[in-house]
């Protein structure tokens, strides 16, 4: 089943991919906020056209773990993207995860323009591949 993820910030969305087989999560773009509108759309018109059976996002929390002000309007604009999407929506801790996606671009020998943006993509994957992991080290319900 083919995922995606999404690093919901104020400016950019960051979206990630999985393959169809849920096994390795890319970066797929980034989305210039612009209203609510707008975004929620370009998120679904990538579910349609990919045929996406889940989405993953990231949830901003705290280092304490408390959930801050980012988180609020995190879980709000999902809420707005449940409305409009058919497929499960799950959210995952992101704690570190930018830090995670930068270490890797510059590791990678990046080029450094558009950094930010990239970064947004980046941590989507970062944030995708997570899950994807936990999902195949622990399939089904352990009963």
């Amino acid at each position: 089943m083919r995922c995606l993820g999404l690093d919901v910030g104020d400016r950019r969305i960051g979206v990630a991919m999985s393959d169809p087989e849920g096994i390795l999560a890319s970066p797929f773009s980034i989305i210039d906020r612009t209203d609510e509108a707008a975004d929620v759309e370009a998120i679904s018109s990538i579910v349609r056209q990919r045929e996406v059976g889940k989405v993953i996002v990231g949830l901003p929390r705290s280092m304490d773990g408390s959930l801050g002000h980012q988180a609020e309007k995190v879980q709000a604009f999902v809420r707005k993207l449940a409305e409009r999407i058919n497929v499960p929506l799950e959210f995952r801790d992101e704690r570190l995860t930018t830090v995670s996606a930068r270490r890797m671009m510059r590791e990678s020998g990046a080029r450094r323009d558009k950094e930010k943006a990239r970064d947004d993509a980046a941590a989507a994957a970062v944030i995708l591949q997570g899950y994807l992991d936990e999902k195949r080290e622990y399939p089904g319900d352990l009963v």
